[in-house]
């Protein structure tokens, strides 16, 4: 609403809150000391969300996709190197509730099991396709030409946990992404995956 209508005097309550939700965290007393030296210096709402963005946000950001992108690649190996039936399905689980809760936590709030266990039903069940439209483009060719029948499902996997992470993102990070470039999935598949499949 604060960019929406321009409105400073709303972007500074926002960031007032913002540095409320940080205060006692120690990882993000750097981005607040900066955003309390230059916030002084904002004449617009935009300017305002965007520093708080950058100096604040920013770091957290980076920190969720690195816990994205070790699911990805967890879930990936595990459904290609392990034959057991099922045993896919039990680590995809367990590493995408393990990765919400940890994201949860990155950006200062809490997720439970049942939080958890929800977001990953609705992502994963609601117009989440992972194809060769996502896959083909980042090693090359058809996967189902390239690899074997378990490489390809641990990528479809991974992918699939990349999409369930970047959406958790978006539902746990404080501020929509304005300035900030949103992580994509493409990118973080690629990140993960290719030091485990190889460049195909």
């Amino acid at each position: 609403e604060a960019l929406a209508q321009a409105d400073l005097a709303a972007a500074r309550s926002v960031t007032d809150r913002l540095e409320a939700l940080y205060k006692h965290r120690e990882d993000t007393r750097w981005g607040r000391d900066r955003l309390a030296e230059l916030r002084g210096d904002q004449f617009d709402a935009e300017a305002l969300l965007g520093l708080a963005e950058r100096e604040v946000l920013a770091p957290l950001d980076r920190a969720a996709t690195r816990e994205v992108e070790a699911a990805a690649r967890q879930v990936a190996a595990v459904t290609a190197l392990v034959p057991l039936a099922l045993a896919d399905v039990a680590a995809a689980l367990s590493s995408n509730l393990r990765m919400i809760r940890r994201i949860a936590e990155i950006y200062g709030g809490r997720s439970g099991f049942f939080g958890s266990w929800r977001l990953s039903h609705l992502v994963a069940t609601g117009a989440v396709a992972v194809g060769d439209d996502l896959i083909e483009p980042l090693l090359g060719g058809s996967i189902v030409a390239k690899l074997s029948r378990r490489f390809g499902e641990g990528l479809v996997n991974g992918a699939l946990t990349a999409r369930v992470g970047v959406a958790a993102i978006e539902v746990c990070r404080p501020l929509p992404f304005a300035r900030e470039k949103r992580p994509g999935v493409r990118g973080i598949v690629k990140r993960a995956l290719t030091g485990v499949f190889g460049n195909n």
